[in-house]
């Protein structure tokens, strides 16, 4: 089981994902509100205000909208790559669970930018019309996972192929 090259592409996944849980994903920047620029990093976890030892006390309390799905999908897709290392006698199960894994890398993209729109929202409805986002390091952790998912997607297939093959000579 853990020879295979799959194995060790849903192994990373795993970790991958269990690491994007923690890591930041974006950086909002807010203008430069009574002399003070506002940074929040956004993580599956929740979102922190980095504060430069400045008081708050006039700053309006800024409520961003949970991201309770992105850490969600956080865990489903490292609960999903890790079944998917013990489904190895039953390939054609593997090889759907793997496209199923690689949507869900993709759909975080998008829970992603509807968190983005409903923050952008938010900061506008303040009268802070420019806010700026920077994508952290943690952004592409998603892409890696799909990459891998349809590397070990692809394996698996061939396989299937070599046992098939293999079932027809006998």
């Amino acid at each position: 089981m853990i020879q295979r090259r799959q194995t060790l592409y849903l192994l990373t996944i795993v970790i991958l994902g269990i690491v994007l849980c923690f890591c930041s994903v974006l950086q909002f920047t807010t203008p430069e509100y009574s002399s003070v620029q506002r940074m929040f990093y956004l993580s599956s976890l929740g979102i922190e205000e980095v504060s430069p030892e400045m008081s708050y006390m006039d700053l309006p309390v800024l409520h961003f909208p949970s991201p309770m799905w992105l850490f969600i999908t956080n865990i489903l897709i490292s609960l999903f790559a890790l079944i998917d290392i013990f489904l190895y006698k039953k390939r054609i199960i593997q090889a759907r669970l793997n496209i199923f894994l690689a949507v869900l890398c993709l759909g975080y993209y998008g829970m992603l930018a509807v968190y983005v729109w409903f923050a952008h929202r938010m900061l506008v409805s303040l009268d802070q019309v420019v806010i700026t986002w920077d994508i952290c390091f943690g952004a592409c952790i998603p892409l890696v996972c799909f990459v891998l998912t349809l590397g070990a997607t692809r394996l698996i297939l061939q396989d299937e192929m070599k046992v098939q093959a293999a079932d027809r000579l006998r």
